[in-house]
């Protein structure tokens, strides 16, 4: 059964946070507010914070510019996954990605299928590897922010979770670099 191993010391790690959107601002941008606020409760820290267009360029020149930023190692965003034409997320992380993680994408949509339904196939969340920073794109609303976050990145960028996380790997993430 997962647990938390609390003879383990818990290592906070360094976050980026972007939404992607053509009318959010600081001010009103409820699900990237709701990711700052989860992760900051959990002991994590918020290395950045922006808000992109939905412009698949322009999501790809801020990923770039993170994953080349030693104090983040993770990246979250939330907004362009769904299947409009304005949708770009999901393209634009996955040409940055190294390697991609499908189980996010299909966890994700399992534990939102609990919750929406058949909905759930318009979510195209994703997660990834690029340059040894970990890269997940979230749907655009607090919820899928709140499910994505408790349900998974949580428990999977703490260190002291076990049988195993995302965290541990770390060290080893740009070993084909060496």
């Amino acid at each position: 059964m997962p647990k938390i191993d609390e003879t383990r010391p818990f290592l906070a790690v360094q976050i980026g946070v972007m939404t992607v959107s053509d009318t959010r601002t600081l001010a009103n941008d409820t699900s990237g507010q709701t990711l700052v606020d989860l992760i900051t409760r959990d002991g994590h820290k918020i290395a950045d914070r922006v808000i992109i267009k939905d412009d698949a360029a322009a999501i790809v020149a801020q990923l770039q510019a993170w994953i080349s930023r030693p104090d983040i190692d993770v990246v979250i965003s939330t907004g362009g996954t769904g299947v409009t034409g304005r949708d770009v997320t999901t393209e634009a992380f996955e040409s940055v990605y190294e390697k991609k993680i499908d189980g996010f994408g299909e966890l994700f949509r399992w534990i939102s299928f609990q919750k929406v339904g058949t909905s759930t196939i318009q979510s195209r969340a994703t997660g990834g590897v690029a340059r040894g920073t970990y890269l997940f794109a979230l749907p655009g609303s607090p919820g899928a922010c709140r499910d994505g976050w408790e349900e998974i990145l949580k428990h999977q960028l703490d260190n002291r979770h076990r049988p195993c996380n995302l965290v541990e790997l770390m060290p080893r993430l740009e070993e084909h670099r060496k």
